[in-house]
């Protein structure tokens, strides 16, 4: 967590509120961490 928070710039204490059980984090804090590990989120349609 403290790498990540090193990452993101965000706090290590706002990143265990924003991704603890039954918290509503921002998709912005989301796809901000997700970056620091290196994911990458595609949003596809199915339709032809």
């Amino acid at each position: 967590m403290t790498q990540i928070a090193k990452e993101t710039g965000l706090g290590r204490e706002s990143l265990y509120k924003a991704l603890r059980l039954g918290s509503h984090p921002r998709f912005e804090t989301i796809k901000t961490v997700l970056q620091a590990l290196g994911v990458k989120i595609v949003v596809k349609s199915n339709q032809a």
